[in-house]
């Protein structure tokens, strides 16, 4: 039984289905593939993309959706092992994936680290654990990493240039500044899947203590010595984006700094000149920008940009729709 936990987990071919299946989803939206089968999607955090995107392609696709939301209209979810349960939690993830897989066919989980312990956080045990017990493929909704924005964001791209080989390309994935510290998944799968398109990429961040999880850094290394292209890491905004082709923004903490972000605001507050604005864009090679959204304007990046034709962030919003749909196909019939 194979899951969509990380990118990282799938080979190269298998990946590259995906995104030509999406790409065939995004012309003729509807399907049979998921006639008569189900998904549970589990959101311990809000969503707007992600919920609606994945409801729609499973209908689209002839099935159904039900939404959970545990500790609002399921019970509370215990994980840890060995628990004497006398707190909050109603039931163990045992049970409830063990009893959700007899129901559905597929499983989707969306948890978003606590933000108090990282050696605990980056061992991601809610998704971890769903895919430990479940009996059915599981899906990753964002947890640490989020592996269906990485294949959005591919797919924009290769629509933007007009091809599936971005090889060759500068690849800037930027730090901006946000007024507080947030999660790091999008910039560790974005820094995973631009590596493993063989594009230079490179990491744009204020100082060596937003630098990312060295897993998802030897995960780079990785990717580069197997597909080509380049990794290096800049503290400079203008020879970073001096020539590049794509810019990519993410605002997250500093790992030193998680779970205590006090220390961290004043680092974090004398880099708000790392927006992305109009004057950086035009060092670029007439580049594109994007970002997963939500995005706060002229915070994390000026109106000015977000309005551009170079603003592929639409599309790659409306992506999400067709490349988790080919998910969940791929996944339902093995």
């Amino acid at each position: 039984m194979k899951h969509f936990l990380n990118t990282q987990d799938w080979s190269r071919n298998e990946l590259d289905a995906l995104l030509t299946q999406a790409a065939l989803y995004k012309k003729h939206k509807l399907g049979d593939e998921l006639k008569g089968k189900s998904i549970a999607l589990v959101f311990f955090n809000p969503s707007l993309r992600t919920r609606t995107s994945f409801e729609l392609g499973a209908f689209q696709l002839g099935g159904h959706a039900v939404v959970l939301q545990p500790g609002k209209d399921a019970w509370p979810i215990e994980f840890g092992v060995g628990t004497v349960m006398d707190g909050d939690t109603e039931e163990h993830i045992a049970e409830v994936a063990k009893v959700l897989s007899r129901y559905v066919d597929l499983i989707a989980v969306r948890a978003f680290p606590k933000f108090i312990d990282w050696s605990q956080d980056r061992q991601d045990h809610v998704l971890r654990g769903f895919a430990q017990h479940a009996t059915v493929p599981v899906i990753n909704l964002e947890t640490i990493t989020h592996p269906c924005q990485e294949l959005a964001h591919i797919l924009a791209l290769q629509e933007h240039f007009g091809t599936p080989d971005l090889r060759g390309k500068k690849y800037v994935l930027t730090w901006t500044y946000h007024p507080k510290a947030l999660n790091t998944a999008v910039a560790n799968s974005a820094l995973t899947i631009a590596t493993r398109m063989g594009m230079d990429v490179t990491l744009l961040c204020p100082t060596p203590e937003y630098i990312l999880d060295e897993r998802y850094m030897g995960w780079a290394e990785q990717n580069v010595a197997e597909s080509g292209g380049s990794l290096r890491i800049s503290h400079d905004t203008d020879s970073a984006y001096a020539g590049a082709d794509i810019v990519y923004a993410k605002s997250w903490g500093a790992l030193p700094y998680f779970g205590n972000w006090e220390p961290e605001k004043p680092i974090r507050d004398r880099y708000k000149h790392f927006i992305v604005d109009e004057r950086k864009m035009a060092l670029t090679n007439n580049g594109v920008f994007s970002h997963c959204l939500p995005l706060r304007r002229n915070i994390k990046a000026t109106d000015a940009v977000m309005d551009s034709p170079q603003c592929i962030a639409i599309n790659e919003a409306e992506n999400r729709l067709h490349v988790q749909k080919a998910v969940m196909a791929a996944l339902a019939q093995k």
